[in-house]
């Protein structure tokens, strides 16, 4: 692959960037039990979900963007976890 970027252009964009070293993000694996009901929750959101986009997605595949949505948007888990890097 060629870059489409100047060598000038690319020396001094690498002096300019700020994104800071990405970290390793590997997945981690957890083993959980669930109650049958939330069980049967996930499957009828898997069929929900197939039935809306065309796409089949296995229920385990449904957890983590759930759980990234559902703490991302909980206010007092943000704003904990604000205070909690604030004193570091």
């Amino acid at each position: 692959m060629t870059s489409c970027v100047h060598p000038i252009w690319a020396e001094t964009m690498v002096e300019k960037l700020k994104l800071s070293p990405i970290p390793e993000d590997r997945p981690v694996k957890l083993t959980i039990e669930l109650p049958a009901q939330v069980h049967r929750d996930l499957v009828a959101y898997s069929e929900v979900l197939r039935r809306e986009t065309g796409k089949s997605i296995e229920v385990a595949k449904l957890i983590p963007p759930m759980l990234a949505r559902f703490m991302s948007t909980d206010r007092a888990f943000l704003k904990a976890r604000r205070e909690k890097q604030s004193t570091k």
